[in-house]
């Protein structure tokens, strides 16, 4: 048989055996990861700070619109489940996205996040500065937004992770908030 005659019949059998595939295994897409923290996380990054007990990783989420300092004011409170997985373990860390008047500085041991983004990271700490003209858009008349971290349990003398990861975890989790925050609010 000629081999140009074959291409046809070959193709046939690789689509329907892609379309019976697609029939039985019930044609579902995989389910998106879970956006958490007023859209500024998914899931996986949201759960690379750690108590180092383990469990599911849930956000309480306040905003505050014009009151007080802030006319942009959003907190996020990261908590685990416990292995019942009905209770909560105490605060893991809290997210902040804020207006200010003034843009982060760079405190003293802090490592530069890098990425184009303006901000710093420490192991318990970190600080990312939102571009500019993204306070205007949040409905604030200061000049900056910027978005804080804080994680206790990533102290060094807490000895759950070492330095470097802890600096790389807090890095990791202001910048996907920032860069989200930034991009929800059409900013980026």
């Amino acid at each position: 048989m000629n081999r140009k005659h074959l291409v046809l019949p070959t193709a046939l059998i690789v689509c329907g055996a892609a379309i019976a595939f697609t029939l039985w295994s019930g044609g579902e897409e995989p389910e998106p990861p879970q956006r958490l923290c007023f859209g500024t996380l998914d899931e996986r990054t949201a759960g690379l700070i750690d108590d180092g007990q383990g469990g599911r990783v849930g956000f309480g989420e306040f905003e505050r619109k014009g009151q007080g300092d802030h006319a942009f004011f959003r907190s996020c409170i990261a908590q685990r489940t416990n292995p019942d997985g009905d209770t909560t373990r105490t605060t893991i860390y809290s997210l902040t996205m804020q207006d200010s008047k003034s843009g982060t500085g760079l405190p003293g041991g802090a490592v530069p996040l890098g990425g184009g983004l303006a901000g710093w990271a420490l192991p318990d700490k970190a600080e990312a500065q939102l571009p500019a003209g993204c306070a205007g858009r949040l409905g604030s008349t200061a000049p900056y937004i910027v978005v804080s971290l804080s994680a206790p349990f990533q102290e060094e003398k807490k000895g759950i992770v070492d330095r470097d990861t802890a600096i790389r975890n807090s890095a990791t989790v202001v910048s996907e908030s920032a860069t989200n925050l930034a991009r929800l609010s059409g900013c980026s």
